[in-house]
């Protein structure tokens, strides 16, 4: 009977117009006997403060200007920052890596004593990283590129590379 009417939007007010559900919410209040609310009834947003930045930095190299961006929390200091640097550090220190592994490996329980010598070098090239305050500073860049791009996608770095199409 009034089905061909509803979905039309003849006789229908200009708010209930809107495309999407929003529409058919607008529609059900009306067949209730519920008003709806136009646009001009709407107050008006209030005006910036002044000193309020506008809008969002859009690189990094904004961030790094304005300090309020570039504030890390405890966790990202001491935990998410050094896990980069953790990473970062055994691809730049590969070699000592797969030498130690090699040995641990042909070693097998007395990999404590015989390994001694790759197990130094090992950590004399980690240390080397760890206590670089520019290698830092880079791992913390990478970060804060990472934490921004999270923020204006909503998808986890790991996630989004992993949706990279993988065929050509």
């Amino acid at each position: 009977m009034g089905g061909g009417s509803r979905d039309s939007g003849e006789g229908k007010e200009p708010a209930a117009l809107f495309e999407g559900h929003h529409a058919l919410l607008l529609l059900r209040l009306e067949a209730r006997g519920g008003s709806t609310c136009s646009r001009a009834q709407a107050p008006p947003l209030p005006a910036p403060c002044p000193g309020v930045a506008t809008r969002l930095p859009s690189s990094v190299a904004e961030m790094a200007l304005d300090p309020a961006e570039q504030h890390l929390r405890h966790v990202e200091k001491d935990v998410l920052i050094p896990k980069i640097m953790r990473e970062k550090a055994r691809e730049r220190c590969s070699e000592q890596v797969q030498d130690f592994t090699k040995c641990c490996q042909e070693s097998g329980i007395l990999m404590v004593v015989k390994c001694r010598k790759e197990n130094s070098a090992l950590k004399e090239c980690l240390t080397t990283y760890y206590t670089d305050p520019a290698f830092y500073e880079e791992c913390k860049m990478e970060y804060l590129k990472e934490r921004e791009e999270y923020r204006k996608t909503g998808i986890p770095t790991k996630k989004r590379l992993q949706k990279l199409p993988t065929s050509m």
